[in-house]
């Protein structure tokens, strides 16, 4: 999908990702509801592909991540692994693709928030919380399987679950591999709000609503520093906060946020 094409209203029923626009938003949904969105290489493919095409298209001022049926993605295809088992290359290609799906998620200069409308396991949980925002179904089961399966974690979660819940608490999902549920993720701190699941996606369409709303070239900045800033010496995260300050005070957006606020009204922001 190169950067000036708009991205399919919809995509055929068999495929393994619905691309939909909604006015300001991009709404991705998961479409293997038979294997409950267990995550597949066409699948990673066809996200990848997405999330790919979203830095250069201004129309699009966020993204919706959500699942098609009563799961959000109980994450590897257990069993198309155990009935057609991958050659070295074609796992490495698999791995690769899952990483860079997350890295594309967590990376976006747009907000990402995840519907998860159902179960989230492993890789599927991995995903949502590479969303900058989750709103979960309260009685959705969530788990991280994979240390208790013997296989291994991706999706950059080392980083982002104890971001979110603590090093002790993420030691204690990670390790256990216990279920929980949505509710008790919100508690957690894992997701941002838990609600009935027939509200997940009105819930989650009316956030990444409001966060469209908000100045693009502002909004981006603050994504990629809370994402740096862990990393970086003091001194180096001042300087490219600086940087980012002094760039987006040459924009059309700085002056009508002083406008709107002298004015009284809603600033119209527009990215430039």
């Amino acid at each position: 999908m190169t950067p000036d094409e708009a991205p399919p209203a919809t995509t055929p029923e068999e495929a393994p990702l619905r691309i939909e626009r909604e006015d300001e938003l991009l709404v991705l949904t998961l479409n293997r509801p038979k294997r409950l969105n267990a995550v597949s290489p066409p699948l990673y493919e066809t996200l990848v592909e997405a999330l790919q095409g979203v830095d250069e298209r201004s129309d699009v001022r966020a993204v919706v991540l959500t699942g098609r049926g009563r799961a959000f993605s109980v994450g590897a295809d257990l069993k198309a692994h155990a009935s057609d088992p991958l050659t070295q290359e074609q796992r490495r290609a698999y791995v690769r693709l899952a990483q860079e799906a997350n890295r594309l998620l967590q990376t976006l200069p747009r907000p990402v928030v995840a519907a998860v409308n159902g179960h989230a396991i492993g890789g599927g949980l991995e995903m949502a919380l590479s969303s900058d925002f989750i709103v979960v179904a309260e009685e959705a089961r969530l788990r991280f399987p994979e240390v208790s399966l013997g296989t291994f974690l991706g999706g950059g979660v080392t980083r982002t679950l104890p971001a979110r819940v603590g090093m002790a608490r993420a030691r204690e999902l990670l390790y256990l591999g216990e279920f929980f549920t949505g509710a008790r993720a919100a508690e957690l701190g894992v997701a941002d709000r838990a609600v009935p699941a027939g509200r997940v996606l009105d819930e989650a369409r009316e956030l990444a609503r409001r966060l469209a709303r908000q100045a693009p070239r502002s909004l981006a900045a603050a994504r990629r520093l809370l994402a740096l800033g862990p990393g970086l010496a003091l001194e180096e995260l001042l300087r490219l906060e600086a940087d980012a300050l002094l760039s987006i005070m040459g924009t059309r957006d700085w002056q009508e946020g002083l406008d709107a606020f002298h004015e009284g009204r809603e600033p119209d922001y527009t990215g430039e």
